[in-house]
């Protein structure tokens, strides 16, 4: 028998759909967070257990030493019977007997540490596969959730758009969703974990005051200090390459300089280069935010995908126009084949877009790349 359709709007059916992706959502991150804590907790429980069998194999070392010379000593007894006492002769047999007892109960206790310290393994990495499918999950839902709101709120205008202009839309929601993932990632393996780690240090400065005195506490609260100190910086770089804070105060090129600086700074054996001709302008702050976020993007295309260990921004000052090359050694690659692809490369167009300008691109496998921007301005915009 049909169900009776009980009158709802479009509006409120999609509204209660969204609803339960958002449920689904949440849920998913509990899940996350539950598996990643777990995870955390177990890689503690690995670390003890192979501290524990290392210094089981230590004691093992001793023992089976300690069995071999009294082996060799029984021996001795043995050859020469009659030159010892009945008591010698019955303490030589039950120490080593005793000996080989320890070294047996010793290997046991190894090869159960040993089993334990696989099962913990094997446990850890389908806790890793957990954390990384629920990411995923959650990327999935809010690409999807995204990408609906979008195209239910102008439905009439979906209808007359091309499929082109549909998987650029998606492409670009996709980008979206991947810097944010990769923004929660630096900032759970960056301040988040750094001070979680300061947590768990501040307990021990009380236990060790107590345990071992004044200094060795003061020495705690030092490396503690530094840890924060660290943590500290960590939230500075992230809110820089957010939104860097020198570039409505002193404008792009010195903003420019200071990045690529810092950029050289936490990227040990890469090095950058910039150079500026002309007669620098103060733009306006849309021009100087989009000039900033593709240079910047260009080098993080370049350190990540290229595997660069040099690369130069050049920027010409003319008359009504700003060139910016971006260039570096990398290893290039198929142009035909990746600019239907790169997010980051849909991101530049976008970008170059809304100032009005356009951009070339020349690389090859094996050959670097080059990125040449060109923005138009009129001077006192």
């Amino acid at each position: 028998m049909a169900k009776k359709i009980d009158g709802k709007t479009p509006d409120s059916i999609f509204n209660t759909m969204l609803a339960e992706m958002e449920q689904a959502r949440q849920d998913i991150f509990v899940i996350s967070e539950e598996s990643r804590l777990s995870y955390e907790q177990m890689k503690n429980e690995l670390e003890d257990v192979r501290t524990e069998i290392s210094a089981i194999i230590n004691t093992g070392d001793f023992l089976e030493e300690k069995t071999r010379a009294a082996r060799r000593r029984l021996a001795e007894v043995s050859q020469c019977f009659s030159s010892f006492t009945e008591n010698q002769v019955s303490h030589v047999y039950k120490q080593a007997n005793e000996l080989q007892v320890q070294l047996s109960s010793n290997r046991s206790e190894e090869k159960k540490c040993r089993q334990k310290r696989d099962k913990l393994q094997r446990r850890l990495q389908i806790l890793l596969q957990t954390i990384e499918r629920a990411e995923n999950l959650v990327t999935q839902l809010n690409i999807a959730s995204s990408y609906l709101v979008s195209d239910f709120k102008n439905v009439d205008e979906a209808i007359d758009k091309n499929k082109t202009t549909q998987d650029y839309s998606l492409r670009i929601i996709e980008a979206q969703e991947e810097e944010r993932k990769k923004l929660s990632r630096e900032i759970h393996d960056g301040p988040a974990q750094m001070m979680a780690n300061v947590l768990l240090r501040s307990d021990l400065i009380e236990r060790t005051y107590r345990e071992k005195g004044a200094d060795s506490a003061f020495q705690e609260i030092t490396a503690l200090k530094e840890m924060v100190r660290q943590a500290l910086t960590e939230v500075r770089r992230i809110i820089y390459d957010l939104r860097p804070m020198t570039l409505d105060d002193l404008g792009l090129v010195p903003t420019l300089k200071k990045y690529m600086d810092t950029i050289e700074e936490y990227n040990n054996g890469i090095r950058l280069n910039f150079l500026s001709n002309g007669k620098e302008e103060r733009l306006p702050n849309n021009y100087e935010t989009a000039i900033f976020r593709l240079v910047q993007e260009g080098i993080s295309n370049a350190i990540r995908h290229g595997k660069s260990s040099e690369i130069s921004v050049e920027m010409k000052w003319l008359k009504d126009q700003v060139d910016i090359n971006v260039t570096d050694n990398g290893t290039g690659f198929d142009q035909e084949i990746v600019k239907h692809q790169s997010f980051g490369l849909v991101g530049m167009k976008e970008r170059i877009e809304l100032v009005e300008g356009n951009f070339l691109i020349n690389s090859s496998p094996g050959n670097g790349t080059v990125l040449m921007f060109h923005i138009p301005f009129k001077k006192g915009m």
